[in-house]
């Protein structure tokens, strides 16, 4: 069915050259047309059942079994609570929404096998497959979806993407306040199959929103006879995706399995997937290169040069994302740009990148990272450097910190710096720190916790200067911008700008596509120049994975996908 919505939404690519790391065996994407979209299967493509050799011609495996390192233990494993990028590995093999990403990272059907959306983008109506299940056999439906996103919309159930639907379907905020009914909120099931949206304003994007987990559908029985306890075993853990988890190993591992139910079964080959828990990344690499293990997550920097060099399975993607520290704007004496400017010019971002992290990455002065383009050009061509260079500008960093009362560091407080465990993230945060110490004349300390601890930190403001980054959850600038949102679940920094408010708004319901990107870089532009983060580096992402894996994919939001996995005969 051809979809009405999609021909009115922009057309979108990542700029690879940019973002891409220098391994070279994955091509660049190519650019993303709403022709491109249009022609998208109605399934993803796959072997027919009964297959027995891969997709290059190579013998399958006897045994469809592989094991994966992941270096980082999720804060939790719900869709519609969690919004830890650690999670993503679980929630986007062991649930599908309504719309999902192939291998060229483009949106494809998910549940729904095709949808529409009435002229001015304020209803969307979605048509879900027939037959949906559970993983646990019960019949999914449209109603499932209504439950989870009043679910989300409930303040106790603490989603940290509350906002993904509060901001933009009707009542939903209302309904979140508790001001408004369950049947004053614009998600309704039409039938079994129909799901419809009704948004407050258009929202040319909002397909790309509902490919994020906070849209999944959660099994309201589980979650009534388990409570928030229902993530925590493996028989209350119902999902609908491609694998259901079949054993919880905390702190060690997570097995998968197929999950018979998913309504692609049977173009879903790979039997188990283990995910196993290694915190350092050195021992997980370890285990990979004397074949223990079949892919690792995070590789050492120091190592990338080398396994690339010998052609060790290292694959590398673009990332719309950015490295970057949040400076809490809220903290004195951190509340005064200009202290946040001499920390931003303090930085050799060049050093950082060649001789710290060791990656293929671009300097960033921004937040928002480049890779969304419109018409041929991406929207942040020709915006500012906001007097930031590759290098650190040592006298400007000191001249904007004695201007802001602390000539040569003078009375200026230690500067507590923290960040969460892991190996290449501890090394970035001790370079600053000494660059900061170098360059401003100041006293900084520096202190980690695991990943829980310290984002509980974050998020409640306790903190001065913290590690972070984003990588988009959907493939447009509005996955960046609330970040420096006054009061956004995700504005970390605690920064405030009305005018940037503002701009932002108009971004949110702007149509025509010159003039989104128009005001997009003027938002970035604003806000970049008030320096309310650190930025670092535009990432890509680098992962490993054996020569007889075929099938795993990663899209530039940094899910990576095992659905179309294959084990070959080696």
């Amino acid at each position: 069915m051809k979809k009405k919505l999609l021909s009115m939404l922009l057309a979108v690519s990542l700029v690879g050259t940019m973002l891409m790391a220098g391994c070279g065996n994955k091509a660049a994407d190519e650019p993303q047309t709403i022709d491109d979209i249009e022609a998208a299967p109605e399934t993803p493509e796959g072997e027919e059942p009964g297959d027995t050799e891969g997709a290059g011609g190579g013998e399958l495996a006897d045994t469809q079994e592989m094991v994966f390192v992941l270096n980082n233990e999720p804060d939790g494993i719900d869709p519609n609570v969690t919004n830890n990028s650690f999670a993503t590995p679980f929630l986007s093999n062991c649930f599908e929404g309504l719309v999902t990403y192939d291998e060229k990272g483009e949106v494809v059907p998910g549940n729904a096998e095709s949808w529409e959306s009435n002229d001015d983008l304020t209803v969307f109506t979605f048509h879900l497959r027939e037959g949906l299940k559970w993983s646990d056999g019960t019949a999914l439906t449209a109603n499932d979806y209504v439950y989870s996103a009043l679910r989300v919309l409930t303040p106790e159930t603490t989603s940290q993407y509350v906002n993904m639907i509060s901001d933009y379907v009707v009542n939903g905020q209302e309904f979140y306040d508790g001001t408004a009914s369950a049947e004053d909120v614009g998600i309704k099931a039409l039938d079994d199959n129909t799901l419809e949206f009704t948004l407050k304003a258009s929202c040319p994007y909002f397909i790309d929103l509902v490919s994020m987990w906070v849209y999944f559908p959660v099994q309201q029985a589980t979650i009534e006879a388990n409570g928030d306890k229902w993530t925590a075993s493996a028989e209350a853990y119902v999902s609908n995706g491609p694998f259901k988890i079949t054993e919880m190993n905390m702190g060690e591992s997570m097995v998968l399995e197929k999950n018979e139910n998913y309504w692609n079964a049977e173009n879903v080959t790979l039997e188990k997937l283990t995910f196993r828990y290694v915190l350092d990344t050195s021992t997980a690499l370890t285990a990979y290169e004397s074949g223990e293990v079949d892919g690792v997550r995070t590789v050492p920097s120091s190592d990338l040069a080398r396994l690339k060099a010998e052609n060790a399975g290292l694959v590398s993607t673009p990332n719309y994302g950015t490295v970057y520290y949040d400076i809490n704007c809220s903290k004195e004496p951190y509340n005064n740009p200009l202290v946040r400017k001499a920390l931003n010019l303090a930085i050799d971002r060049e050093a950082l990148i060649n001789n710290v992290a060791q990656v293929d990455g671009q300097p960033a002065y921004s937040f928002l990272a480049p890779g969304y383009v419109v018409d041929g050009k991406d929207v942040t061509e020709g915006r500012s450097d906001f007097g930031l260079s590759s290098t650190a500008d040592v006298e400007g960093a000191k001249a904007a910190l004695a201007e802001a009362g602390y000539p040569d560091g003078e009375g200026f407080p230690t500067l507590q710096l923290s960040f969460y465990s892991d190996d290449n993230v501890k090394k970035i945060a001790e370079a600053i720190a000494e660059m900061w110490e170098k360059n401003l004349g100041i006293t900084v300390e520096v202190s980690s916790a695991e990943w829980a601890v310290f984002y509980d930190a974050v998020q409640s403001g306790n903190y001065e200067v913290a590690a972070m980054g984003w990588s988009a959850d959907y493939v447009n600038p509005m996955s960046f911008l609330p970040l420096l949102y006054t009061n956004d679940v995700t504005n970390n920094s605690f920064y405030s700008n009305p005018d940037y408010d503002a701009i932002v708004d108009q971004i949110k319901v702007e149509k025509d596509p010159a003039k989104f990107a128009e005001l997009v870089l003027q938002a970035d532009e604003l806000v970049s120049a008030d320096y309310p983060v650190l930025g670092l580096y535009y990432k890509s992402n680098t992962y490993l994975i054996k020569d007889y894996i075929e099938g795993v994919y990663m899209v530039s939001s940094s899910n990576i996908y095992f659905r179309n996995a294959k084990v070959l005969a080696h």
